[in-house]
């Protein structure tokens, strides 16, 4: 009798009192596009899952899959993740968006948060960086120390982000630079590093003296490395084992923060679904160390550009702007929607490239 009467007061305890010692960890999930180790975009993303940990401790396992292709693959893994008890699954490129959607709708009490696509649901939150504002800081950059007045870009796949970045960086070469010209190679992978130290080796046999790429790993910085004269930014993460040349500065992705704040949404029971999409005035994008590779005053003037973009009072695509057919975009001083931005699928004037199908 006093055993059970023990025991009685024990499960009390438990469903009540003692309701946090009884809970299960919170088990987030990560799907990554490439390896952890790819010294860019998945690199930056797994940092954010560590800082999760860092944060959360004993309260939160994490798991992750990496090099997941977009498509069934995703689709596949996703859907093991949730069968084996994950709360909150991170998916981190663009192609797993339906598989995204689709697993949510089967798994209704998991909360998802996809990385730089479009689609919402109740449990299916969106994510994404505002590149551009970076770029338009390279774009300047790139524009002022280019000598054969070529640069050359690694493109991925043709979708409204890489779009975006490419039309930044050109408004802004081309603001200091007139004679400037885009050469853009599509490679069509995320992460490849042949394919991408290829291209690379391609666009400065066409004569770029600057390589910039939406591509993940630091394969065209190993490219230009060989050739004196070449330059090339950090993309995703810092990249500064090529610092100080040809690596003059980076794009730097700073998820650690976001993943730390929805995972303690869902921790604490407030997760909702949402669509962020911060910069640099959030940190969310950084500006790697500029080097002395770069003049002083160049330096400067890229400094200015990121500061005014973080404070608010200078957007990267602010007219007067035309669209690469000839036709009126934004007025002077106009500044682009975000609904434009999100949807982009065109070149702005002076790219005389084909943006492919």
């Amino acid at each position: 009798m006093k055993r059970r009467t023990l025991l009685a007061a024990t499960a009390l305890a438990i469903g009540f009192g003692g309701a946090a010692f009884a809970q299960d960890k919170t088990k987030v999930g990560f799907v990554f596009v490439g390896p952890i180790g790819d010294g860019g975009w998945t690199y930056e993303h797994n940092q954010g899952r560590l800082a999760v940990e860092a944060e959360f401790g004993d309260a939160v396992e994490t798991v992750y899959q990496e090099s997941v292709p977009e498509g069934a693959d995703a689709e596949r893994v996703l859907t093991q993740m949730a069968l084996s008890g994950a709360d909150l699954i991170f998916t981190t490129s663009f192609g797993y968006m339906d598989p995204t959607i689709n697993v949510a709708a089967k798994f209704p009490d998991v909360k998802f948060e996809h990385a730089t696509g479009y689609k919402r649901a109740d449990n299916v939150s969106t994510y994404s960086a505002r590149f551009y504002e970076g770029r338009a800081v390279q774009g300047h950059i790139a524009g002022k120390m280019t000598k054969s007045n070529i640069v050359g870009y690694i493109a991925s796949f043709p979708i409204p982000e890489v779009i975006r970045g490419i039309n930044s960086a050109y408004i802004h070469a081309k603001k200091v630079n007139p004679d400037v010209e885009f050469k853009i190679i599509w490679a069509y992978t995320w992460f490849d590093p042949a394919k991408e130290a290829d291209a690379a080796n391609a666009l400065i046999e066409q004569g770029a003296d600057v390589i910039m790429q939406h591509t993940d790993s630091t394969a065209p910085l190993a490219a230009a490395e060989k050739v004196e004269g070449v330059i090339g930014f950090g993309q995703a993460s810092d990249m500064a084992e090529y610092a100080p040349s040809p690596r003059v500065t980076s794009i730097i992705d700073n998820w650690s923060p976001y993943y730390i704040a929805r995972t303690k949404a869902v921790i604490d029971g407030t997760w909702e679904s949402v669509d962020t999409w911060d910069g640099i005035s959030t940190g969310m994008v950084g500006i790697g160390e500029i080097t002395d590779a770069v003049p002083a005053d160049v330096k400067a003037e890229a400094l200015a550009i990121k500061d005014a973009i973080g404070a608010g009072e200078y957007h990267p695509f602010t007219g007067p702007l035309k669209k690469a057919d000839g036709s009126d975009w934004l007025a002077e001083g106009e500044v682009a929607d975000d609904g434009t931005l999100a949807g982009m699928n065109f070149y702005v004037e002076g790219i005389t490239a084909e943006i492919p199908n």
